[in-house]
């Protein structure tokens, strides 16, 4: 295959602006092309009589030009009847070029395909795809695919191209032959040349039905190609170098002695796997999943403390400055009684806070740093970097998390990434599998249920009344909004505007504002204040969406709900729900309301389990959305789509490792079939 490999590595020949849209279609090699598959396909193969043509479908009809004219009113049109020995036939064009006009010129014989719909003056085809024939021309002998394509790329040259590459590609299988059989899959060159170019006894309706076997047989060898690259990625992983972190446990014995709570069940376990791979001469990489408000810093904590009893530094990132200070506040509370210097660094400190804080990460007095990406720039040195926890790890980059993870010399740290945005089984099987994944299952003891209503906004007055009750009660409310400053474009209202309007509807409470754009340090004095309960209502944007906790808050308000996603809504939902008091969230929603948000305000209204909500959102939005494609590392699935191949993905897992072993060289085939060029995918 080594021929034929060089072949499909090649890099696509084409004029500068072609090569340009092919690789905009992600068409840069050779092979490509065959992994390029139709959308959809129109049938070509049978001609009906203009009278039997069925409605409601594309149909293929033939006829003689016999009326052919151009109308000004009420708009520039070209019309146009056919007739054949059943009947006439009316063609609209609406866009229309002087070529087309001559081809359609009366006396001409034509052969026109597009769905027949009854209009004003008869059934009519509106836009039709023509070809000019003479009577008894041969019809196609398979369906015309459409191909994704962009401006500037017809389907002619798409289909040219293709059909090229299919002649000369070595399309040999892959897969073991054993495994074909035992699983029941088409041999892949007749999958890839069936939907490239079928024949008519298969329908239009037929091909795209993701059950026929040559689908089935895409799907799989994408997904095989995915868990391969996974596992080669998990072993070249445990190849590293790292240095064992195993304490003597006596600073963890004196913080669980000053907590005021016990860790549940589900934190011991997720700490003894931490343990265990911290303790090992390779890297952790582990991903610590846990609904909102289950606990995650608190296992950070005590994963940080076994490092730093075996004598080397930890480092925290988090994605936005509040959350990261939040962290950097809680942290200090727990470990600098134990006599562990905890040092923030951040882009916003002065630059002699900012000088202080690095050189004592350099000289290893900080044992323990927390801050936002300022951690990873190249002027941060660590004395001896052994773990490296990411927070909201989604949210950065692969590049950045390499960065931090790589400041550790010689041996590499070990990596603990945390994520309050639950991954559903399907993700965590497929785009993680090249991780260790623990999950607390289990909320502390005291958590309230949270109820969520959904009120239209223009009841607005009976939420302010809500919010006037709650606080005459004891408690505290946050009211969030989405948007700092005015935007025409989507008319929503603005954290500064509802802080205004709130505090004059209810002058007899004290109301704070915080966003993004003020300075920390009055970020932190207003977030303080809501904490010592200064502060009874809080309007904010979502930058409080995750790290903040104040028990006494029972009531949360989210204006324009419609427009967050579920993720986002279910982490400010967590923000209540945090003490014993009963705890509600309202969600305001401006109408009409798009079919997507509907379908989002359903699934927060139903449901308050992390894991379910992220299932639905993974429906809603696809794995694409739902990861950030851009920032996770992780290629994209074309074909197979996670809910409905899950059997396929099962023993594409199972089969990985196998092949690894007993296969190597299909694997690798494999491997350059699907993955080529797309390495660096392996690298996160």
């Amino acid at each position: 295959m080594d021929v034929f490999a060089d072949i499909a590595n090649q890099p696509v020949v084409a004029a500068p602006a072609t090569a340009k849209r092919l690789e905009k279609l992600g068409i840069r090699r050779r092979f490509d092309f065959v992994l390029h598959l139709p959308l959809r396909y129109e049938d070509e193969t049978h001609l009906y009589t203009i009278a039997d043509a069925p409605y409601g479908q594309a149909v293929l009809v033939e006829g003689e030009v016999i009326a052919s004219e151009v109308q000004f009113k009420p708009r520039r049109q070209l019309l146009v009847q056919i007739e054949d020995k059943t009947g006439t036939l009316n063609l609209r064009f609406i866009h229309f070029y002087p070529s087309q006009q001559k081809q359609l010129a009366k006396g001409r014989r034509v052969r026109a395909l597009g769905e027949i719909k009854r209009g004003y003056h008869g059934d009519e085809i509106i836009h039709p795809k023509i070809r000019e024939v003479i009577e008894g021309d041969a019809l196609a002998d398979h369906l015309t695919p459409i191909y994704p394509t962009v401006n500037g790329l017809t389907q002619p040259v798409l289909r040219r191209l293709i059909a090229a590459e299919l002649k000369v590609q070595d399309l040999a299988d892959t897969l073991p032959v054993e495994e074909r059989r035992r699983l029941d899959l088409v041999d892949f060159a007749d999958a890839v040349r069936l939907l490239h170019s079928p024949t008519p006894e298969y329908s239009a309706k037929d091909l795209t039905n993701p059950a026929l076997p040559a689908w089935q047989r895409l799907k799989f060898d994408e997904l095989l190609a995915q868990q391969l690259s996974m596992r080669l990625a998990y072993r070249a992983r445990r190849k590293g170098r790292a240095l064992p972190l195993v304490g003597s446990g006596a600073l963890r014995r004196r913080l669980a002695e000053a907590l005021p709570f016990a860790l549940t069940g589900a934190q011991t376990r997720v700490l003894a796997e931490i343990d265990a791979d911290l303790a090992r001469t390779h890297p952790m990489h582990r991903l610590l999943q846990g609904d909102v408000g289950s606990g995650k810093t608190i296992v950070a904590a005590m994963a940080a403390l076994s490092a730093i009893e075996a004598g080397h530094q930890v480092a925290l990132m988090a994605p936005t400055e509040i959350l990261a200070e939040q962290h950097y506040l809680k942290l200090s509370g727990w470990l600098a009684p134990l006599g562990v210097e905890v040092v923030w660094l951040s882009g916003s400190l002065k630059k002699k806070q900012k000088t202080e804080a690095m050189a004592r990460i350099a000289d290893g007095t900080a044992r323990l740093a927390v801050g936002t990406h300022a951690l990873f720039q190249d002027d941060v040195a660590f004395a001896s970097l052994g773990l490296a926890i990411v927070d909201e790890q989604h949210r950065f980059g692969v590049g950045q998390r390499l960065a931090l993870k790589d400041k550790s010399g010689d041996a590499q740290a070990h990596q603990l990434m945390m994520s309050a945005t639950p991954i559903p089984r399907t993700l965590a099987m497929s785009f993680y599998a090249d991780l260790d994944v623990s999950v607390i299952d289990e909320l502390p003891p005291g958590r309230t249920p949270i109820v969520t209503k959904l009120i239209n906004a223009n009841r607005r007055d009976e939420v302010v009344e809500f919010v006037r009750r709650t606080v005459a009660e004891g408690r505290q409310v946050y009211w969030v909004c989405p948007l700092i400053e005015e935007s025409e474009a989507l008319e929503l209202q603005t954290a500064v505007d509802t802080h205004v309007q709130l505090a004059e509807d209810l002058p007899e409470l004290k109301v704070g504002l915080v966003h993004g754009r003020l300075k920390p340090a009055e970020k932190a004095e207003v977030m303080a204040a809501f904490a010592r309960n200064e502060l009874q209502l809080l309007v904010a944007t979502t930058v409080i969406e995750v790290g903040v906790d104040v028990p006494n808050a029972s009531l949360m308000v989210i204006e324009h709900a419609e427009r967050m996603g579920l993720a986002q809504l279910h982490q400010l939902r967590g923000r209540v729900g945090r003490g014993a008091a009963k705890s509600s969230c309202v969600l305001l929603f401006e109408t009409p309301l798009s079919e997507v948000a509907k379908a989002r305000l359903k699934v927060i209204y139903e449901n308050t389990d992390g894991f379910e909500i992220a299932r639905q959102d993974l429906l809603i939005r696809g794995p694409g959305e739902f990861l950030g494609a851009r920032q996770s590392g992780v290629p994209m699935l074309r074909f197979a789509n996670l809910e409905e191949d899950l059997a396929l993905l099962e023993e594409a897992r199972a089969l990985a490792p196998q092949m690894l072993k007993e296969h190597p060289g299909l694997a690798e085939a494999h491997l350059t079939r699907w993955l080529a060029g797309r390495e660096h995918f392996l690298e996160a």
